[in-house]
Formats: structure tokens, C-alpha cells, sequence
């Protein structure tokens, strides 16, 4: 079988997965769970086998013309070149290992059959924009995935959190996306095709007209679809969707769509220094904001989610220092451990019956209730904070290298601006992450009080893929850039000494502050009562979180001010804790900025329709009927009267024509 057939079947089988557990899935339940495996399973293999026949050599391109469509043509194209390939096998690992985490997490779901046929055709869709090579094949990919991230985040659609957060994520991410199609038919325009090799030669070529403005329209898209400031907002309320869900967005989907989308097209961003600037700003706000805002979220999941927007931050911030390399790399150890994050974080939550972190703190013992969970999400955590010699410490110093390559004057590829702003960024927003990782793991971990609750051994299934994902999170860096470094089209991803010390001290530094503020917060916390928690509108954490996990209900809001004496995260951001734990009132903002005046453009459409245009309407069907009322008023059947009438009309008739005449 050719490569190239291989490649088509790899998007292919979990489509057609997805259609027959739509299909089945109410009259033949017994097939849904194979269904929902196998294929994605399958699609892993093949995805594996395309990655070895590419082997990091010359691109594979294919392309069929299925019928015109005019001066520029649609092809169905693939264009698979190393990074490509391996981004492939790193959807395929996370899809499959979400999968079969789902059959034992969610195997009491009455839904669980279009929850299953929804993963299977998100994961068809983002294996689409990883192998096209046509720029509206990839935007069907593109738009797909937006509509299956609305369903799966609203899984839950009983509680008015999910429909919100639902309907928040399509929304923002379809803000995002109207710019984005102008700018891929703008850059179309240009380049006399969507053919993504075409539009790469013209841009060699020096073909572009508008590179600036093209540039600045596709960030619009990608900002939204990956979460990157200000279009950000939507990933953390996505929490209200099962966490396999929030797994796959946030490891290898969706999120993932944007930064990849960038690296396949970077010569076109970097035709406008305007936009790599730009783009280089985007990061470090994003990536500093969503440090801080981490480090003051109660909800594990929500720590999770301004994690992952954080780790987006350090693969745009690469993007903008001119290497797609570094980026890939971070963007495949980071799938790798940010899915182990938050299947983890599921197994904890299915433990202590809570997300919350402030109710974790006070049970004791959790970690011995779940093992594996533990023990994996240390990992995790580790490669997050950039620890070495766990993966996320090669990705993570890799982006900063390149950024002190081009502060230093050793690339070119971008300005001295986009370097300093990435490297400066990069090396605070590592103080943040092994703050905020070091909260997380001691405040799920090391609480006290009274005993955790025992909910019973977690399915195997859980616990099982828990382990796959740790290996690549402790193993993947270490191996990337020695044994391929032909996939990545790039020079070097070896760490910088410069970097490797500074990147590494100050994570140190900040899992070290952070536990000294833990030890000193936790012995003011021994001078309170251990049951004791301030009331809370809906409250106390523990129990808004227990009541929401027992009945599938994610409940969000002002959890993170309750009160918990133990929270590092208190301490280390002092008056910055309020304001970061509601995300730095973003939301507010755009709700006065757009919400409420589209809210008031519609009740005032709404008052004319119904008071304007429903009068005319009305008045339209009143006048016949009021001539129609006087004329049969005027039938009363005596012929006297319309002798009368007629008389008295034929002398008004004769009265009007002599004074017509006379007038002439």
C-alpha cells in the first residue's frame, strides 16, 4: 500500500467511526465502544506507519482536482513533511489514549455513544489540517473541530454552566474565524492558488502584495482557535465538559490547530516584521497573564486550562522568533504531558469527589487513594515546570535558545524585538509555571485533615493510559532533537547553556518560594479548625465541587475566593490574587465592550419589530376590515335608500362636471 493511500485512510477511519456510532449507537450499543477504539487506534498505527516511510526526507505531496472552481482551484492535497508526520502520531497517541480512557470514565453515560462518535470525528478533523495541503481542505478541518468542540463541551447540557461555556467557545472561536477566511482567500488572491507549496513559492518569491495584512487577518483565527490573548477567554469555562474532552482540546486538537496552522505557513508571517512583533507581544501577554491567573485558580482543571494557554504562549513565542522547530518540538512533548495532566487530574477528581483544590488540602492521605494518578502526575508536573531531564525541559529551553540566538544576532529570521519580548516572557512565565505546578501538587498531595474518601479502585482503563502518556513526558525531550533532528527543518534544538541555566534556576526558584510559602501558610492554617470555611454564596468549595462532580454538574464562579489559610498562591500574589483568580476581569471587559451593546442592538430590533413594523402590519389587515364594516353598514336592503344614494351620487356626479367644465 502506498504512503499516500495510507495518509488518506488515516483522517478516513475515524470518520467513518464516528458516522457508525452515530448510526449504531442507539440500536446496537454493544458496537460503540469497538467503534470508537479501534479505528482511532488504527489511524495511530497507520499515522506511525507514514511517519517511518517520510522519515524527516523530501515532503509527500498529492493532490486531485475533483471539478473547477475557477481561477483558483481546490484540490483535494496532502502535504505531509516531518513535522507534519509526527504531529500526526502525537494526535493519534492522545485520541486513542482519551478513547479508551472515556469507555471506563464515562461508562455510566447514557450518552456516551455521540460522546464517543464526537472525539472520533474531532480527531478525523484535526488529522485533516495536519496532512492537508490545500488551504480550504484545511479550513473544513478547521471549522469541524470548532463544531465538535461545542457539542463536547456541552455534554453536560442539563446545567446552564456547559451551555454557556458551549455556546462562549463557539462564539469567540467563530469571532476569530471570520478574519481568518478573508485572510486565507486574501492570501489565495496573492498567491493564484490554495495549494499550501504554491502559496510558499510565491511567498519565496516575493509575491505576496499585502503580506502585513494577510499576516494580521490569520492571527485573528489563530488567536481564537488557540486561545491566545485576548481571544483566550473561552479554554478555561471549557472545563465544564468531561475531562477526557478537555485532554484532547488541550493536548493534540483544536488549541493545537493554531500554532501548527503558523508553523505550516511562518514565511508568510515572516514577510511582515509588523507581524512578527505582533505576534511575539500576543505571546508574552499571553504567556505571563495566564501564569499569574494559574497560580490563583481553586479548580484543578481550570489551573490545567491556564496552563495549556500559557504552554500556547511559549509555541507562538517561538513562532515569532522564526522557528517552527522549537515550536513542533514544545507543541509534542507538551500534547505528550499536558494529556497526562488532565487525565490525571480526572482520576483525583473521581477520588476526592471534588475539583476543587481548597477541599483537596483538607483531605489527607489522597495520594495513597491514587497511585498511579500520583506518581504519573508528578511526571507531569516535573516536565511542565521544565525540570530536566523530563521532556518538557528540552521543548521549554529549546524556545528560549532560539529567542537568545536572535537577541544575540545569530538568526535572522525575525526582529531584536521579538526576541527580547519572548525571552524575557519565557523566563518569567517559567517562574510562574513551577510556581503554580508546585501549588497544584501540594495542595492535592500533601493536605490535612480528615481522611479522604474512598470511591474505590479507579477502572484499569484509567489508570492504564495514565502510564503510556508518562513515558513520552519523561522520555520524549531527551531523544527528540539527537535522533531526528532532519524532522523539525531546523538548524539546532539543543538548549543553549545561557538558557539551560537560567530557565532551570529560576524554575527551581520557584518551586522552592513556593513550597517556603506553602510551609509558612500551612502553619498559619494549623491555628484554624480544619472544618472551618468562610460561607460562600453557594456554600463552602467542598462541598459547591462534591455536589457538582455527583451529578455531573461542573459548577464555576467565585470558588476561588473561598477562603483556604493553606493556598501558597495567596501569599505569593498578594493583591494580584483577586483580580488573576477571575482571569483579570476579561470577561467583564468584552461583556461591556460587546455583550451588552449587541444585547441592546437586539431588544431595540425586537421594539421595532414589535412596535414599529408589527403596527404597519396590523394597520395593513385593520383598514379593509374597517371599509369592509362601513360598506355593510350601508346594505340594509330598502330601496328607498339606494334610490336615494344613487340620486344624490348623480347629482354630486353632475355637480363635479360642470365645475370641470367651467374650470377649462
Amino acid at each position: 500500500m502506498t504512503t499516500t493511500t495510507l495518509a488518506v485512510l488515516v483522517p478516513l477511519l475515524p470518520f467513518l467511526g464516528g458516522a457508525a456510532g452515530l448510526l449504531l449507537g442507539r440500536t446496537a450499543s454493544g458496537f460503540v465502544r469497538p467503534l470508537a477504539v479501534l479505528p482511532t487506534l488504527t489511524s495511530l498505527v497507520l499515522a506511525a506507519l507514514v511517519a517511518v516511510r517520510q522519515g524527516g526526507g523530501q515532503a509527500i505531496d498529492s493532490a486531485t482536482e475533483l471539478t473547477p472552481t475557477g481561477s483558483v482551484p481546490i484540490e483535494l492535497a496532502l502535504h505531509i513533511d516531518g513535522f507534519a508526520a509526527l504531529v500526526a502520531v502525537l494526535v493519534g497517541l492522545v485520541a486513542s489514549c482519551v478513547q479508551i480512557y472515556s469507555t471506563g470514565y464515562l461508562r455510566d453515560d447514557p450518552r456516551y455513544p455521540s460522546y464517543a462518535a464526537l472525539v472520533s470525528l474531532f480527531t478525523s478533523a484535526m488529522f485533516l489540517v495536519v496532512y492537508s495541503g490545500d488551504l480550504i481542505v484545511l479550513l473544513v478541518g478547521w471549522e469541524v473541530m470548532g463544531i465538535c468542540s461545542y457539542f463536547l463541551v456541552g455534554h453536560y447540557w442539563e446545567t446552564p454552566e456547559a451551555r454557556a461555556a458551549s455556546l462562549k467557545a463557539f462564539l469567540v472561536t467563530k469571532l476569530g474565524d471570520v478574519p481568518f477566511l478573508i485572510g486565507l482567500f486574501a492570501l489565495a488572491t496573492d498567491a493564484g492558488s490554495f495549494r499550501i507549496t504554491k502559496v510558499l513559492g510565491t511567498v519565496a518569491s516575493g509575491g505576496l502584495d499585502h503580506p502585513t495584512l494577510i499576516a494580521l487577518l490569520l492571527l485573528a483565527g489563530v488567536a481564537g482557535k488557540s486561545a491566545q490573548f485576548p481571544l483566550h477567554t473561552w479554554l478555561p469555562d471549557a472545563m465544564a465538559g468531561p475531562t477526557p474532552v478537555s485532554a484532547l482540546i488541550h493536548a493534540a486538537t483544536m488549541v493545537a490547530a493554531g500554532v501548527y496552522f503558523i508553523a505550516r505557513l511562518l514565511p508568510v508571517f515572516e514577510a511582515s516584521q509588523a507581524a512578527m512583533v505582533l505576534l511575539a507581544v500576543m505571546a508574552a501577554v499571553t504567556m505571563v497573564g495566564s501564569g499569574l491567573a494559574a497560580l490563583a485558580q481553586d479548580d484543578i482543571k481550570r489551573v490545567l486550562a491556564y496552563s495549556t494557554i500559557g504552554q500556547l504562549g511559549y509555541m507562538t513565542g517561538a513562532l515569532a522568533v522564526g522557528d517552527r522547530g522549537a515550536a513542533v518540538f514544545h507543541l509534542l512533548s507538551h500534547g505528550a504531558f499536558k494529556a497526562l495532566l488532565f487525565l490525571a487530574a480526572g482520576v483525583i477528581i473521581h477520588a476526592a469527589g471534588t475539583n476543587s483544590l481548597a477541599a483537596m488540602s483538607r483531605m489527607r492521605n489522597l495520594r495513597d487513594r491514587v497511585p498511579d494518578a500520583y506518581w504519573t502526575m508528578t511526571v507531569a508536573l516535573l516536565a511542565l515546570a521544565a525540570i530536566p531531564p523530563f521532556s518538557g525541559f528540552f521543548s521549554k529551553e529549546a524556545v528560549l535558545g532560539v529567542a537568545e540566538h536572535v537577541v544575540t544576532g545569530h538568526t535572522e529570521h525575525a526582529p531584536a524585538a521579538s526576541g527580547w519580548i519572548v525571552l524575557v516572557a519565557g523566563l518569567v512565565t517559567a517562574v510562574l509555571t513551577a510556581a503554580y505546578a508546585m501549588r497544584l501538587w501540594l495542595l492535592a498531595f500533601r493536605g490535612r485533615g480528615a481522611e479522604a474518601p474512598d470511591h474505590g479502585r479507579q477502572p484499569l482503563t484509567m489508570t492504564v493510559v495514565l502510564w503510556v502518556l508518562a513515558v513520552p513526558s519523561l522520555a520524549l525531550g531527551g531523544f527528540v532533537f539527537r535522533l531526528l533532528p532532519d524532522w523539525f527543518d531546523v538548524r539546532d534544538l539543543a538548549p543553549t547553556l545561557t538558557t539551560s541555566v537560567l530557565g532551570t534556576g529560576l524554575a527551581l526558584a520557584g518551586g522552592i518560594v513556593t513550597y517556603g510559602a506553602w510551609r509558612h501558610t500551612t502553619a498559619l492554617a494549623a491555628r484554624v479548625p480544619l472544618g472551618a470555611v468562610a460561607a460562600h454564596p453557594e456554600g463552602d468549595a467542598a462541598q459547591v465541587e462534591a455536589e457538582a462532580i455527583a451529578t455531573h454538574e461542573p459548577a464555576y464562579g467565585d470558588i476561588a475566593y473561598a477562603p483556604d489559610p493553606a493556598d501558597p498562591g495567596r501569599l505569593l500574589l498578594g493583591p494580584l490574587h483577586r483580580p488573576a483568580a477571575a482571569g483579570f476581569h476579561l470577561d467583564a471587559v468584552y461583556t461591556v465592550l460587546f455583550v451588552r451593546p449587541v444585547q441592546a442592538g437586539a431588544s431595540l430590533v425586537r421594539f421595532l419589530d414589535r412596535e414599529v413594523v408589527e403596527t404597519y402590519v396590523r394597520g395593513a389587515g385593520a383598514l379593509p376590515r374597517w371599509l369592509g364594516a362601513a360598506v355593510r353598514r350601508a346594505q340594509t336592503g330598502n330601496v328607498q335608500t339606494y334610490v336615494s344614494a344613487l340620486l344624490a351620487g348623480t347629482v354630486v356626479l353632475a355637480v363635479a362636471a360642470v365645475l370641470v367644465a367651467t374650470g377649462a
